[in-house]
């Protein structure tokens, strides 16, 4: 039976892509892992495998397309001793339209005289179950309950390596269909595009299309900001103790070609800070907590159109002029869009710098589902008061913790604050 190749999720912010190219053309023969296309995702360009064998029998999607819903149907695959005349339309019934408009290609794949494809299998309350052919068919020699299985495959589909191993069990009673939920109210939104654009039809603009990426960073910080409760604490840190130091651990580096920045020093301060306060180290995970043991510290990267927030990991444990390496090869490779989605996902607390822009201090938006994020302003020189009573003149950088309070409730966010100071004006203690 023909069987559908979806479009996948290739990172947890996917919502669709870009087709970017096809790696196989109608007729070949592919077996799971084989290559079949390259993805643009809204972070980068990845290769798309194959999770089961078969020939390639239509391609439905054409390579540059853009803007391919995630799981919409982008080719059929084909059983041994199927022809592509036998392709049926076998898309799921989608119960809103706009679902019916995602993939029109597949639509028009029908062959008009082609007798209706094999009912799929549906869970107790309808939902379909996807399963390759070859996993239905095995399923259906040792008698198991593709209900009962947990598929490996893009977005949970069952494929031939679930069902291998698995051993037959009862199928479950069909259960009563649930209550219907009252719908629950719209969030409220901005003014439509059309709204927008009638109020300035007098002026001159340009319109700019998003792209990927922007649409996945606005639409994550508006569910960020609309979901996550905030709070923010602020500290005045004095930088003079580090800048020394630092200058003189350049000097020393030197011949290594080494050269560590302020943010490294920033980056190893949060990692210390987060193993001496350990319950702030910690994640939301939606009906629970998970409070990490390493300290992977996320770093924010600008690049032309957005940012990536790259992962140091077990950063605690890393030396400064280690830690000063990683981050200089992930943020060349992130404005180059070559980070693999290994290393831009997770971490657990995040760093925004824009202190070389000459911001004094601002408030950064927690990054789900991250429990906080340090906002860093520049480093400027001040009158401060003394230990012994004098007025005297220090630099002073300005941060802002934001924190979500889910996760890190008022007195450990200061304890953790107080320990990200501790490390910076006296650095030589991260070093201990």
């Amino acid at each position: 039976m023909a069987t559908e190749i979806l479009m996948p999720a290739l990172s947890p912010t996917m919502e669709e892509g870009t087709l970017a190219k096809w790696l196989v053309k109608e007729g070949d023969e592919v077996a799971s892992g084989d290559l079949l296309a390259e993805i643009e995702t809204d972070k980068a360009t990845m290769e798309f495998e194959a999770v089961d064998e078969g020939i390639i029998g239509k391609i439905l999607i054409a390579e540059g397309t853009e803007g391919v819903k995630v799981n919409t149907a982008i080719a059929v695959l084909l059983e041994e001793g199927e022809s592509a005349d036998d392709i049926a339309t076998s898309a799921p019934a989608a119960p809103a339209a706009a679902e019916a408009e995602a993939a029109p290609a597949a639509v028009e794949a029908a062959a008009p005289a082609a007798a209706p494809a094999a009912a799929a299998p549906q869970a107790a309350d309808g939902t379909r179950i996807f399963a390759s052919p070859l996993a239905r068919r095995i399923a259906a020699d040792k008698g198991l309950d593709l209900t009962q299985i947990t598929g490996s495959g893009p977005k949970g589909r069952i494929v031939k390596a679930d069902v291998e191993n698995a051993t037959a069990a009862p199928k479950a009673a069909p259960a009563a269909a649930p209550a219907a939920a009252p719908a629950a109210a719209a969030a409220p939104t901005g003014p439509s595009a059309d709204m927008v654009a009638a109020m300035y039809q007098d002026r001159a603009y340009e319109e700019i299309t998003l792209d990927g990426m922007r649409k996945t960073i606005a639409a994550r910080l508006s569910e960020a900001k609309q979901t996550i409760p905030h709070f923010y604490l602020r500290r005045d840190i004095k930088l003079d103790a580090l800048l020394a130091f630092r200058s003189q651990l350049n000097k020393q580096l030197e011949a290594r070609g080494v050269k560590l920045s302020v943010n490294d020093f920033i980056i190893k301060a949060v990692a210390n800070a987060l193993q001496a306060v350990p319950e702030a180290n910690a994640v939301w995970a939606g009906d629970r907590v998970l409070q990490m043991k390493a300290s992977d510290v996320a770093v924010a990267v600008a690049i032309e159109g957005g940012l990536f927030t790259p992962v140091l990991r077990d950063a605690d444990q890393k030396s400064l002029s280690s830690l000063s390496t990683q981050m200089k090869d992930l943020a060349s490779r992130a404005r180059e869009r070559k980070l693999a989605p290994t290393e831009y996902q997770g971490g657990s607390f995040a760093i925004s710098n824009l202190g070389m822009f000459g911001i004094d201090n601002f408030d950064a938006i927690v990054n789900p589902p991250h429990a906080g994020i340090l906002a860093v302003g520049s480093g400027v020189k001040k009158p401060v008061v003394g230990a012994d009573g004098e007025l005297t003149v220090a630099t002073v950088m300005s941060v802002t913790m934001s924190v979500d309070h889910r996760v890190i409730d008022g007195a450990v966010g200061a304890n953790l604050l107080q320990a990200i100071v501790d490390n910076l004006e006296n650095p030589m203690s991260m070093l201990a």
